[in-house]
């Protein structure tokens, strides 16, 4: 299990569009993929779930990878997150 914290640096924070993305970034992996922020965890796989955290630009999120290919799943994620990733 790898845990990192990650600013998000996309404009606009994580909207419906950006969000999409995301979820599909967690789900080229098999490992599992979490975000947590103000004590609450979702499954980064889930559109609705990720929704529910209504993250912003600027924000630091906890993203968690468990299995196989965590580190890919990881560097994956550090890199959308960040924006370097379209």
């Amino acid at each position: 299990m790898i845990q990192k914290s990650i600013k998000i640096q996309l404009n606009g924070g994580l909207e419906a569009r950006p969000i999409a993305m995301l979820v599909q970034v967690a789900s080229q992996h098999e490992s599992s993929v979490y975000i947590e922020t103000d004590g609450k965890k979702v499954n980064a796989k889930s559109i609705m779930g990720m929704m529910s955290l209504a993250l912003d630009s600027g924000e630091a999120v906890t993203v968690i990878t468990n299995g196989n290919d965590e580190q890919e799943a990881m560097k994956d994620m550090e890199e959308y997150l960040s924006g370097e990733k379209k």
